[in-house]
């Protein structure tokens, strides 16, 4: 009861004050987060409760964001206008993916490769809500803002496969997938794909003719939207693809049928989608946080701090180049690749498939850079906001 009265109690505090905070070096990631690790090590959060809610609670929100995310998204504006974003997501990933695996080989050399692949995998993913004052702040040009928001929206879902794949070749050999490799990519990558996108198509086309007939409302369009997620979610699961990569697809093909016409998505995502995420933090941190920062050590956190300092920055730098994006704009979008709730919540999804001893130091790499990299991005956020948008004014707002 203690832990919930906290939570309710930060989360109206921080809903007040939420303009005034919007410029200030702390953001609600980090206040939830250290809202919860602090009730966690007090002992005011019963950990069989709590890890059974964190689970819960992941499985939920990683549905409905990968849905909700991609529902934002524009695709075919983003393949004609937008640039960078498509060069972060095309380029920019696969290299931080494959320098991050140099990273942790090199960091972490008692690792087996799968886990070190599968760990360089889960660190790829970025999360906007950690540096929302940079995102939502206007003094940033909006083609930095478009493209970090967009990179953010698409990355976790472009991720999710390969993270899958490197979990089932880091899992013990009792685990291997029937009918071999070849198979279980194959339905990966095809069957949850299908499913949620014939769903996102058909479901956002009976929502537009419910609309132009006047059978629904926009009380209820909201719950559509949600529902929609989970059942492309359970169909896949029913015929064997993966559910959250049918979430995603159904979002894509859901945003492509409805943009423009409804609001609701937007609007879930900046309230009730805004509580969903406090929420996995504060569990986040009530449960996992003390464990996996008692369990830090030197290479690990060697391993993180290049993930953060060296990897992403490379990554995105190498993939602007023969851009127009200076270099100025080149190191921005470099730090702000915050690592959030995607990372944790892949690390949580997949450790259930892995041995005792890797699910465990899966989660704590993951947990470790989530608060990490709040903290760090949360306090830079809003001065180099600033300072970037003070250095580099620009008018354009849309193209990137």
């Amino acid at each position: 009861m203690t832990s919930l009265l906290a939570f309710a109690a930060l989360a109206a505090a921080f809903s007040l004050f939420a303009r005034r905070l919007a410029t200030a070096p702390v953001t609600a990631p980090m206040l939830f987060l250290a809202l919860g690790a602090a009730l966690g090590a007090a002992g005011a959060v019963p950990m069989p409760l709590g890890d059974a809610a964190l689970h819960l609670l992941a499985e939920v929100a990683l549905v409905v964001l990968l849905f909700l995310d991609a529902a934002r998204i524009d695709a075919a504006a983003l393949w004609r206008r937008h640039r960078w974003p498509l060069r972060m997501l095309l380029a920019g990933m696969p290299l931080s993916f494959v320098l991050g695996a140099g990273a942790m080989a090199l960091l972490l050399p008692g690792w087996p490769w799968p886990l070190a692949l599968l760990a360089a995998a889960i660190l790829v993913p970025t999360d906007a809500a950690l540096g929302l004052p940079v995102v939502s702040n206007p003094a940033v040009p909006g083609r930095t803002r478009t493209a970090l928001t967009l990179e953010a929206g698409l990355n976790d879902g472009l991720a999710l496969p390969a993270i899958l794949i490197l979990a089932a070749l880091a899992a013990p050999q009792a685990a291997a997938p029937a009918g071999g490799w070849g198979l279980f990519a194959a339905g990966q990558v095809t069957l949850g794909p299908v499913a949620g996108g014939v769903l996102g198509v058909v479901g956002g086309a009976a929502l537009m003719a419910a609309q132009a007939r006047g059978w629904t409302e926009a009380a209820f369009e909201g719950i559509a939207a949600l529902a929609l997620a989970g059942l492309a979610y359970l169909v896949a699961l029913a015929i064997g693809g993966n559910g959250f990569i049918a979430a995603f697809a159904a979002g894509l093909g859901f945003g492509a049928m409805v943009r423009g016409r409804c609001a609701f998505v937007y609007e879930f995502t900046e309230s009730e989608g805004q509580l969903l995420s406090w929420g996995a933090f504060f569990l986040l941190g009530a449960t996992l946080v003390p464990e996996a920062v008692a369990a830090l050590g030197w290479r690990e956190g060697l391993a993180i701090a290049a993930a953060l300092l060296v990897v992403r920055p490379a990554a995105i730098w190498l993939s602007l180049a023969a851009t127009d994006a200076t270099a100025r704009d080149r190191l921005f979008c470099g730090w702000f690749g915050p690592r959030g709730l995607a990372t944790a919540l892949f690390a949580l999804i997949v450790a259930d498939t892995l041995a005792p001893e890797d699910a465990e130091a899966i989660v704590h790499l993951a947990v470790n850079a989530v608060w990490i990299s709040a903290l760090a991005h949360g306090l830079t956020a809003a001065p180099l906001a600033r300072a970037y948008g003070r250095a580099q004014p620009r008018t354009n707002a849309n193209g990137a």
